[in-house]
Order: structure tokens, then C-alpha cells, then sequence
């Protein structure tokens, strides 16, 4: 923390705007001298029945004090506030380092001012405390930094809280110091290899294997020979055994419309411990990875998210959508790294979800599957006709009778899924692309 006058931040390219609006919230008693009076008042009392100088003098003194601490109302927060960061694009995992800057723009002191500066919910403080506590004479500045970790999603900083006191420190006054300042961390997609699609395909051509005879790449069927087919389809086979012109149809691949629902209800923000990511978070990197390798297959791919907010990218190809993709998934207020505020109404998200989906549309559903209500959703979207293969991160690791519970509830749902004829692939410590080579490998035998 240093004192001074303003050392020129605003040429800073990373500088936030230096328009403050303060807020005042409330005044209030800190209580730091309740109880004096009182005591004074017994001493002089006691003093003056004991016919004892001393206790008078000492409970007169006493008396001074609580007079002095009545004396005053706390100043008004006159604070121009300026936040500064190192990065506001940083990659996850970078540091930010984030200086708060304050100058007393008013014409009095602030004997005793401290400020809590708004660090936003899904940024950790990893060195220095996010506050100070200083005195600020009328044009003076203090300063004080702190370092950020990035983590992904655009994080807006709350405001700044400035709380002053008035010399005795009786009474303070809270105010909210609001100066806009906000980054962005978009994580790259990295493609997570091939992933197990099922056979819900669209007209366009692509990479899963239909029962549609045609032009590809494996065989299907024969059929009797039509003016104008290709030399190269020709059965010349069968033409040397039997005489006769045959057309061989090989198996069309197409591409599938796939949609990525993301189960970000609060029930999800569930790490096997307190540090760890949530299964959200390995929810949305395994997404990205999932978007990136559908694009390159020449899929189509949508994006939802299974929240009390709105997250809807309808399925689309090209460079221009997986642009949209990746900042939904790492941007999106329903996919932020912590819970969205309000309730939850699952019938009527079930209904909008429904509208929306094409008809050829298949569900790839990110869930750690920690309530009957994932499990359920699943079942009832893969009943109306759209094809679900569940992806659930293992966040249940832990040797507590409470987590034992949860990792058997968990595995049971997994059970009943698979029995009701849907795919699912779990993974923890394994990577998740290793995760869904494996599962792909015990399904196509």
C-alpha cells in the first residue's frame, strides 16, 4: 500500500474507467465503546462513597471518553476508485494481477477509511488480500494489488465496499464503490478423438454408418444394372460368373445432428474435494472437446445447458459456428463456474428443450448423475424419439459413509440407464477421450 498522488494508471491499456458511482448502504455504531459510560459512571460513584480521589478522577476520565466517542459522524466516502488488471483475456490457469486504486477526492480527511474490493465469485484470490485499510488525507491516493487464477467464463467485478469511521471510531458509514471491470477467459477446444454416435443421421453426408444404400465406402447390397451407373459400381464379378450386369450399393455415411445438453443446475456443482474442479467444469471442457471433434466429422452440433438460465446454440457447422460454440461454453451466463441464481422448473425447461430440438436430433447429456432427476430427464428425452448417450464425470471419490452413498445411488442410475437401452460412459481419473475410446470399443463388439 502506498500513499501519494495518482502516478498516471490511466495510461494503463488494461485500466478500467475511472468513473466511480458510490452508493451509500447504511450507518451504524461499531459498539467500541459500549460500556464506558457505564463503568465511568460506577467509578465516580464508587469513588465518591469511598471518598477515594483516584477511582473519581480515573471515572472522570472515563466520562471524557464516551463524550469523545459521541462526537462525530462518520465522513462520507469521497472516493474516486480505480481497478487496473495485467490480462483482461487471460488463458485458464494464468494469473491476474488486479491493482485497486483510491484518491480522496473530497476536501476532507478520512481519518480511518477500508475498502473490500468486489472480487467476482469465480476468480480465487491466490496472493495478497482483496482489501486495505489506510487514512486519506484530501487529494491523496493508496494502492494495494492482489493476483487472481483465471479460471473460464467472463467474470464482472461486484463493487468495491468503503467503509469509514470517524476519529473516535464510534460510527462508520458503508458505501459501494462501482467502476466497471471485467475479463474474459475462452479456454481452446481441443478435439477429444471420435466419439460413439448413434445411428439418428441427417440428409447431409458425414461419418455414421446408415442402413441407406448408395454412394460409400462399405459394402450393402446388389442390385440389377440401371443405364447411366457408374463403371466403378459395376459387379464385374458377377458379370465373369454369370453374364450379367450387376450395381453394387455401398453403405452411405451421413452426418448426425447432435446436440450437447449440460446439466448446470446447482445439484451439479458437486468436486470430490474442496479445491478440485466441479463436475460442471469437467462437464464444459469435455463438451468443448466433444464440439471440436463432431465439426471436424463434419457433424452438426447444438449446444443447451440444463439450468435456471437460458443456454440454447441450435446445431450448425462451419467456422462460424464453432466460433459461437466455443464462446456459448465459455462465456455462457448457464454455464458460469458457479450455481445460477433461481429456481429450476424442470417440466417447463423439458418442454422449451423439446421445441427446439430437430427432429434427427440426438442428445449427448452431460450429467455426474448425483439425482434421480438427470436420470430421468434422460430416459424421457430418449422416449420421444431422440437417441441419449449420457456422459457422466465422476466427481464421488472419497472414503466418507456419505460419499460411499452417493458413488452407490450414482452407480445404480448408471445401471438402470444402461438397462433401459442407453449408452453411458462415466470417467474420473481417465482422461475423457480415453473414457469414450473405451466404451466405443465395447460397443462395436
Amino acid at each position: 500500500m502506498s500513499d501519494g498522488t495518482d502516478d498516471g494508471a490511466a495510461d494503463d491499456p488494461t485500466a478500467a474507467d475511472r468513473t466511480t458511482e458510490r452508493t451509500p448502504l447504511r450507518r451504524s455504531e461499531t459498539a467500541r465503546w459500549d460500556g464506558v459510560a457505564g463503568v465511568a459512571l460506577a467509578l465516580v460513584g464508587v469513588g465518591v462513597v469511598a471518598r477515594q480521589p483516584g477511582l473519581v478522577l480515573v471515572g472522570a476520565v472515563g466520562v471524557g471518553y464516551a463524550v469523545y466517542a459521541r462526537i462525530g459522524e462518520a465522513p462520507e466516502a469521497t472516493v474516486e476508485l480505480s481497478r487496473t488488471v495485467s490480462g483482461d483475456a487471460p488463458d485458464p490457469g494464468d494469473e491476474v494481477v488486479v491493482t485497486v486504486r483510491a484518491r480522496n477526492v473530497g476536501d476532507a480527511p478520512l481519518p480511518d477509511l477500508r475498502l473490500v474490493d468486489g472480487v467476482p465469485p469465480g476468480l480465487e484470490v491466490i496472493d495478497g488480500p482483496a482489501r486495505t485499510a489506510t487514512a486519506l488525507s484530501p487529494s491523496a491516493t493508496a494502492a494495494f494489488e492482489y493476483a487472481v487464477r483465471a479460471s473460464r467464463g467472463e467474470h464482472e467485478w461486484e463493487p468495491a465496499r468503503a467503509i469509514t469511521r470517524n476519529a473516535a471510531g464510534s460510527r462508520e458509514r458503508t458505501t459501494e464503490l462501482a467502476t466497471p471491470t471485467r475479463i474474459v477467459c475462452t479456454p481452446e477446444l481441443a478435439a477429444g478423438g471420435d466419439l460413439p454416435l448413434r445411428g439418428l443421421t441427417t440428409v447431409y453426408h458425414g461419418r455414421v454408418p446408415t442402413d441407406v444404400g448408395g454412394a460409400g465406402v462399405e459394402f450393402h447390397a446388389t442390385r440389377e444394372y440401371h443405364r447411366g451407373d457408374p463403371i466403378k459400381r459395376i459387379d464385374w464379378n458377377r458379370r465373369a460368373r454369370t453374364g450379367e450386369l450387376a450395381t453394387l450399393e455401398l453403405r452411405e455415411e451421413r452426418a448426425a445432428t447432435v446436440v450437447l445438453l449440460i446439466d448446470a443446475r446447482e445439484a451439479a456443482y458437486a468436486a470430490p474435494e474442496p479445491d478440485a474442479d466441479t463436475a460442471v467444469e469437467a462437464s464444459v471442457e469435455a463438451a468443448g472437446q466433444a464440439f471440436t471433434a463432431l465439426l471436424d466429422g463434419g457433424d452438426r452440433v447444438g449446444i443447451a445447458a440444463l439450468s435456471p438460465r437460458d443456454c440454447w446454440l441450435p446445431p450448425g457447422a462451419g467456422t462460424a459456428h464453432a466460433a459461437r460454440g466455443r464462446e456459448a461454453l465459455a462465456t455462457d451466463p448457464a454455464l458460469a463456474p458457479t450455481p445460477s441464481e433461481g429456481r429450476f422448473y424442470r417440466s417447463l425447461w423439458l418442454r422449451r428443450f423439446r421445441r427446439r430440438l430437430p427432429a434427427d436430433a440426438q442428445v449427448l447429456f452431460f450429467t455426474p448423475l448425483l439425482d434421480d432427476s438427470a436420470a430421468s430427464l434422460a430416459r424421457r428425452i430418449d422416449a420421444h424419439g431422440h437417441l441419449v448417450t449420457v456422459l457422466s464425470p465422476d466427481v464421488t471419490a472419497g472414503d466418507t459413509p456419505g460419499t460411499g452413498l452417493v458413488a452407490f445411488e450414482r452407480r445404480e442410475r448408471l445401471r438402470a440407464l444402461r438397462g433401459a437401452g442407453i449408452r453411458a460412459v462415466e470417467w474420473g481419473d481417465r482422461s475423457f477421450p480415453v473414457a469414450v475410446a473405451g466404451a466405443a470399443a465395447r460397443w462395436s463388439r
